[in-house]
């Protein structure tokens, strides 16, 4: 889609971490560390996916700390993003109850058009 339309592609990485927790406590230096560790290594993950799947400097890799629906939504919002293109597990019942659905939530609250895709569906034949 970035080829034929000739756009930018953002690829962003949230990690959730445990936010309610550290904004009721005083931080522990443990947590801080946590946290580092946890970006560093979603850091290096997403640049060997970069590498892997796009050509040199053809897209921007981020990895951002929060409440994935929301950081996404922030994120595109912040940058400017005319479209956000998401994968979606396609949970339902009791799964979707439980684990929620963050690609439902950026559809809902996202002031920009969401394409979503089931990446583990297969296409009709």
């Amino acid at each position: 889609m970035a080829a034929t339309f000739g756009a930018e592609v953002h690829l962003v990485f949230v990690a959730r971490i445990l936010q309610h927790f550290t904004s009721i406590y005083v931080p522990h230096p443990s947590i801080m560390n946590f946290e580092g560790e946890i970006t560093r290594g979603a850091e290096k993950r997403l640049q060997e996916f970069v590498e892997e799947q796009f050509e040199s400097d053809s897209c921007t890799a981020r990895v951002v700390l929060g409440d994935p629906a929301e950081e996404i939504i922030n994120y595109a919002q912040a940058e400017g993003i005319d479209l956000i293109i998401i994968g979606t597990h396609g949970r339902k019942g009791l799964e979707h109850i439980i684990f929620g659905s963050v690609a439902e939530r950026v559809v809902k609250k996202s002031q920009v058009p969401v394409l979503t895709v089931n990446p583990y569906r297969r296409p009709i034949e």
